[in-house]
Parts: C-alpha cells; structure tokens; sequence
C-alpha cells in the first residue's frame, strides 16, 4: 500500500519516532520517581497490560512488577523476569491494597466499564494508581469529525489480525472512551468519599501517525500537514493534547480523613463530637 511506502520515507519514519507514545510512558514514570511518589522496587501491578509496558519498566529500572491482561494467546513467558498474572482488569482477584501501584497505559478504553476498571485499580492499589489515557477535549472533537482518530478503534482490530484487539480483547472494535479531569475527580470522590484525593494531570500531544499507515494515504498526508499547528496548539494549550495521564494518591487515613470522620481501628467512623458542634443531633438518631 502506499501509506506503508509512505511509512519507509526518512520524513515519515522520524516523525513516527519522535510520535511514540513510549516515551511520555517512561519520561511520567521518570518524573514520578523523582517527585517521591514512585520507586524502582515498589510492587506494581500493570493491568490490560502488554510487552511495551514490559520493556517501557525494564528500561526504567522497575524489579518488582507484575503484568496482567485477559490475552489468551499469553503463556507469560514474554513478560519475563516479571510476573504474569491472567486478570480481568473489571474484576481483579487481588485484595485490597496488595500492590505498592497499579498502572495502565491505554487500556481502561477497551473495558465494557472504564469507570469500574478505575475502581478496580484503586482498590488493590496501596499507595498510587497511574492511568495514561485519552483526554476528551476540542482538537479531539475536530480530529474525529475529519476522521484523523476513530471513536471505535477499528484500527487495533485490524492491526491484530481481526482476531483480538476490541472490546475485552475481542474482535469487536471498542468504543475510545475519553476521560476529563471533573470526571476523573468525581468518579474517585464517589468511591473514596472519607477523604480529598490528591491527584496529578499530565498533558502531552502525539500524532498517531502509526495508527493511519493502514488507511488511505490522504489520512496520513493531512496529518503531516496539520502536525505543527497541532503541536503549536498543544503547547499553548496542554489540555487541547491527546495524552493525558493522571495519578491518584492514596491518602493515609490517619492524618487525611475529612473533619466529619475518624478512624476507628481500621474501620473510618462518624466523628460525633465534630457533628454535635454543629447539627442538633437528638438522642433517637445518634448511632449506637
């Protein structure tokens, strides 16, 4: 096809290069080693997870990691020296808090429930969830309306051989579920609501121009020619880009509880004398 001919020009190969998602992959978990919240040998559960996670976490120097994902193609053996673990990112089998970290890169989108593989995180996670993501936003709305990205990724199906790829790993092209920070916000608070999450955004705008190397190449030539308005754009406004990840911290609930609450044991409980202060609270429904 042409657009593969297009894909073998020095032009093209660089700026599908400089494009890789892998590199805002390795360069946030760079960046949260160094801020304190992460560390190389934290116990990290990697769930829709593939060998580009493998190699991103070896490349950044991750020793204690586990890979999971619902690939039945998987005998584990490609995720080595990390574990592998067959897990349904909607319905983990782990306790709660078993992992120092959870992460995903790009594959909350393929969940029939993004929200509940979110959640899912978050509960087996201990100290930090990390999710990389697209970002609802304008420039996204106008990339879809001039068929630059897919609202079904098709594309993935296609690129696994009309075999995996789609929803839940099938063959049914997924619908890209795209997050926004209010979203990402409410859905924690929802969940967690004994505490105010600290939670980290991160922006950074790649052109998939690997994802169009199989479709017409009037696709890919548009791009090339919309790309550095496109990173003009993204630099002045970072939430106009298609990368978006962001970290929820998980509070310690001996200092972090909001006002109304206090631990009791391991349990979180009413804060009677903060809610006394304040509502007149009868004796008939005051809990025992």
């Amino acid at each position: 096809m042409m657009s593969r001919r297009l894909q073998n020009t020095p032009l093209v190969s660089r700026l599908i290069e400089k494009n890789d998602a892998r590199h805002f992959y390795s360069e946030l978990l760079r960046k949260l080693i160094a801020n304190g919240t992460l560390s190389r040998d934290m116990s990290v559960l990697v769930v829709c997870g593939t060998v580009k996670d493998k190699s991103i976490f070896e490349e950044v120097g991750f020793t204690n990691v586990t890979i999971s994902n619902l690939d039945t193609r998987t005998a584990g053996a490609e995720f080595l020296p990390y574990a592998w673990s067959y897990q349904d990112a909607e319905a983990l089998t782990f306790p709660d808090k078993h992992f120092d970290c959870v992460v995903v890169n790009a594959g909350l989108h393929h969940c029939r429930s993004p929200h509940r593989g979110l959640l899912e995180m978050y509960r087996v996670a201990r100290r930090a969830i990390l999710i990389i993501e697209a970002r609802e936003s304008l420039l996204l709305r106008v990339a879809l309306k001039m068929g630059l990205a897919e609202q079904y990724e098709v594309c993935n199906v296609v690129t696994e051989g009309l075999e995996h790829g789609g929803v839940r790993n099938t063959l049914i092209p997924n619908y890209v579920y795209r997050w926004t920070e209010r979203e990402v916000e409410k859905t924690i608070a929802s969940y967690a609501p004994h505490v105010k999450h600290q939670i980290s955004f991160y922006y950074e705008l790649r052109f998939p121009f690997i994802a169009l190397v199989d479709r017409h190449p009037i696709f890919m030539l548009t791009s090339m020619m919309l790309y550095p308005l496109a990173r003009l754009t993204g630099k002045i406004f970072p939430k106009q880009s298609n990368l978006f990840a962001f970290c929820v911290k998980k509070p310690d609930l001996s200092r972090e509880l909001l006002p109304w609450l206090k631990l009791e044991g391991d349990d979180v409980a009413l804060n009677m004398s903060w809610i006394r202060k304040r509502y007149d609270v009868s004796k008939n429904n005051q809990p025992d």
